[in-house]
């Protein structure tokens, strides 16, 4: 019987774990896997071998996402790689970064995940996502202002506005928060460039009947990202989960593939503190989920100190702005430039440089690594030490995927009382969910 592709992305979630699958971590197949795609892409127009956008799109690290997505099979790769080359090109995505209005830009980082300015044991870059801020008032209001949208760029009509500016914000990913996370080698295997990130979501204090208003935004943001921001995802810890979860979780287990799902760990209130401690160093964690961090809803990243050790600021900053940057390779340097535009005037400020001292920054070939060499790729003793101990019989992503039954086991902590979540709860079809929406 051959290999299907669902069997192909439930595999790749048990393979494909940081650092495997990465730049300085490819095996001799996935090393090939990367030459071959690289030459169809040429070939067909879609690559031309020069950094056009420059950590946005066409690097290595970036094709690598889309072979990881499809277990390094290169035509799928390719179908999904072509796909998204079109439909960014046809809704201007990097024209709508570069000049979106900064105001539209702030209102759709304070509806959506938001980046705390620190990392992970390994060096991924931890976002914080609040959903019971995404009210029916503050839904309509992000409507009503993302059908007026002030940006340069033009768009076929095919995808809503209100998705698109979303989508500025993953371009804030890749192209800012990500070449920034690699240029800190602080870190297990400074060579390898961070092209994941890990998502804190918190829904306590969300109803039923709000993430039922919330279900059809939510697919259609999560299937997009899915498509064209393929494996950008390292880990989501769900916290807060109340005793209807399991409803919910029969809706949203659908929009994901079973790469995702595998990345998914919901948190009881009990196992909250201990788990993300051991991902998450407890500076690195907010206070409000039991580290040390002052950090809460809709601040400003508070970047890791550890930054000033490696920028050099520019024309008088000092500190990183708001809004849209992004990164420009400059042969031994990168350079931020922060965009966009306010009264309809473009930003073009060259903010900061950090200079390339990791090797994951300069990597731009199908750089492989034995098994041998891997081996010899050690951390100071120390560290090693501390992350092995911190990690010790934790969860990995792909281990599992995650079910309502694996949700029933759980006891889950909602914002009035505790309940024991049980498999027929789990069970409950959209009809049925229907009928509990309009009861609440």
């Amino acid at each position: 019987m051959s290999e299907g592709p669902v069997h192909r992305v439930i595999s790749a979630a048990e393979v494909y774990s940081f650092p495997q699958g990465h730049l300085g971590h490819l095996s001799d197949v996935e090393a090939n896997a990367l030459d071959e795609f690289r030459k169809l892409c040429t070939e067909k127009n879609l690559y031309s071998g020069t950094k056009k956008y420059d950590f946005g799109s066409h690097d290595d690290t970036t094709l690598l996402r889309f072979l990881r997505a499809r277990r390094f099979n290169v035509q799928d790769a390719f179908q999904q790689f072509k796909e998204t080359e079109e439909w960014r090109a046809a809704n201007q995505l990097e024209t709508l970064y570069e000049t979106i209005d900064l105001q539209h830009f702030e209102e759709t980082r304070r509806l959506y995940p938001q980046w705390t300015g620190r990392r992970d044991k390994r060096g991924i870059p931890v976002y914080i996502f609040e959903v019971k801020h995404l009210d029916a008032k503050a839904m309509a209001a992000y409507d009503k202002s993302a059908s007026q949208t002030h940006s340069k760029a033009k768009t076929d009509g095919s995808t809503a506005p209100k998705l698109l500016r979303l989508f500025t914000l993953y371009e804030n990913l890749t192209r800012y928060v990500l070449p920034l996370s690699t240029a800190m080698t602080d870190r297990p295997h400074p060579d390898t460039p961070i092209t994941q990130s890990n998502n804190i979501v918190d829904i306590s204090g969300v109803g039923l009947k709000q993430f039922w208003n919330l279900r059809a935004h939510m697919q259609s943001a999560s299937q997009l990202a899915t498509a064209h921001y393929p494996e950008t995802l390292d880990r989501i810890f769900i916290i807060g989960a109340p005793y209807f979860f399991p409803t919910v979780w029969g809706w949203i287990k659908r929009w994901f593939d079973p790469i995702t799902t595998s990345k998914i760990f919901i948190l009881s209130q009990s196992d909250m503190k201990s788990t993300l401690e051991s991902f998450i160093d407890p500076a690195n964690i907010p206070k409000k989920y039991g580290g040390e961090l002052e950090f809460n809803w809709c601040d400003k990243p508070a970047y890791d100190p550890a930054l000033n050790d490696v920028i050099t600021w520019k024309n008088g900053y000092e500190t990183l702005p708001t809004g849209p940057m992004y990164w420009r390779d400059k042969g031994d340097h990168i350079e931020l430039e922060a965009v966009g535009s306010a009264d309809g005037k473009q930003r073009r400020d060259i903010v900061a440089t950090i200079r390339k001292t990791a090797t994951g920054l300069e990597a731009d070939g199908p750089s492989k690594t034995t098994e041998a060499e891997s081996q010899s790729q050690t951390l100071p003793a120390a560290t090693a030490e501390a992350i092995n101990a911190a990690t010790a019989g934790q969860p990995k992503p792909g281990s599992y995927v995650v079910s309502t039954e694996g949700v029933a086991t759980l006891s889950l902590q909602d914002d009035k009382n505790y309940t024991d979540v049980n498999e027929k709860q789990g069970s409950a079809t959209d009809a049925s969910a229907t009928e509990e929406v309009n009861k609440a």
